[in-house]
Formats: structure tokens, sequence, C-alpha cells
């Protein structure tokens, strides 16, 4: 694909994916957020969650779930998308919360943390509130704004897509840090999923101090 046609086809994904924001803009809903996570299957490492709120028409071609990006992509997207948001937020949550409540709530809990990251951005540098939280195919009990839970909302929200890419971006760059704290997993490359790579390092010389022991069980009893 020549370098015009792919502008053009990321163009025309842009207004797509742009959407369901200017949708809710049309509403009402001046501040919108999108919400997503990384980090819920790997063995290793915490949970890391992003959350967006960029402003009307935001101009981000390229940017699209992170799992169809590239890392390059990724890792060129993420300024791109810290310069045109209005606020952004992280939530990370240990390997050892995991363990002691489970992916599902860590990956809540993790949200949350996201969401009030950047609603203390927001009010700090223009002084507005959310209006709604858009997320991936989850609800939080406890936030006090709108919410609508989106499946595959990291393929339907802009917003959403750009939360995916700053938190896979920051949980890889993590796990690239873990890999030389604790060599022979090859974390650098697997960013702590169940490659060939990693489970030869377990066998070798068992898990590690960032290693999910809930998500080991089977792992251990089948003796790999």
């Amino acid at each position: 694909m020549k370098k015009a046609e792919r502008e053009e086809s990321w163009r025309k994904r842009l207004l797509a994916l742009r959407s369901m924001e200017d949708g809710l803009h049309e509403e009402g809903f001046a501040m919108v957020a999108g919400v997503d996570e990384a980090g819920r299957g790997p063995l290793a490492g915490p949970v890391v969650a992003a959350c967006v709120v960029l402003p009307p028409k935001a101009d981000l071609p390229g940017v699209d779930d992170s799992k169809q990006m590239t890392a390059r992509q990724r890792e060129t997207a993420v300024p791109r998308i810290k310069e045109q948001a209005l606020a952004y937020g992280l939530g990370v949550v240990s390997e050892k919360v995991i363990d002691e409540i489970n992916i599902l709530q860590a990956t809540k809990k993790a949200m949350r943390a996201a969401v009030l990251d950047a609603s203390a951005m927001l009010r700090e540098t223009t002084g507005a509130s959310l209006s709604i939280v858009l997320l991936d195919a989850v609800k939080l009990e406890d936030l006090p704004w709108p919410q609508r839970s989106l499946v595959h909302g990291d393929s339907r929200s802009l917003s959403i897509a750009a939360a995916s890419v700053l938190a896979k971006v920051t949980r890889d760059a993590m796990m690239v840090q873990y890999d030389g704290q604790y060599p022979g997993y090859d974390f650098a490359s697997n960013k702590g999923y169940g490659t060939k790579a990693h489970y030869a390092g377990l066998k070798a010389q068992g898990p590690c101090a960032i290693h999910r022991q809930s998500f080991l069980k089977k792992f251990f009893k089948k003796g790999r």
C-alpha cells in the first residue's frame, strides 16, 4: 500500500472510530473519557489501565485498537495522544494484588485508578469534570460519572483505542525493565505471556517475584 493510500485508509478509520465520541458530544457530553487495560492474560507482571479524554474532533490518524498496531506504531502514537489529550491517567495493579483479588477485580481496580488520575488532571488543567466514561466490556460499580460498557470498545471508540495504546506501551516498557531484573524468562520479548521461552525459563528456574502464582497452578500441576 502506497503512503497516500495508507494515509487515506487511516483517515477513514479515524472518522469511523471518532463517531462514538462525536455522537456523545452532540448529546451534550462535553468530556468523554475512554478506558482500557493491558495485561489481563500474562503469567507475570502487573495489569495496567489507562484513561484518555480527547477534545472534540481529535486528529489521531493511525491510532486504533492497540492489537491492530505494530510496536513502533504504538510507541510513535503515545506522544501524539498525550499532546492532544485534555487529560490522561494510568492505573497499575501488581501481580501480588492480582493473586489476592483475582484478575477481573484487579483490572477494575486499575481502571478505577486510571479514571481518577485522568479526572484529577482534567480538573487541574481545565477546571472541568468528566461527563461520561466509556469502558471496554467492563462496568465499574463505584464511579460517580455515567458510564457505558462497549463490547470491543477499543475498535469502536477513539478514546478507548487511545487508552489501549497508552496502557499497552506503558506495560510493555515495564516488562522490558523487568527482563533486566529477572533474566531467563524472555520478558522483553513475551511481556509475560506464556511463550515457549517463558515456559522454558519457568521449568529451569521456577517462578520469580513478579509471577502471578494464581496463574501458574495449572503449569506446575502439569509439570511442564
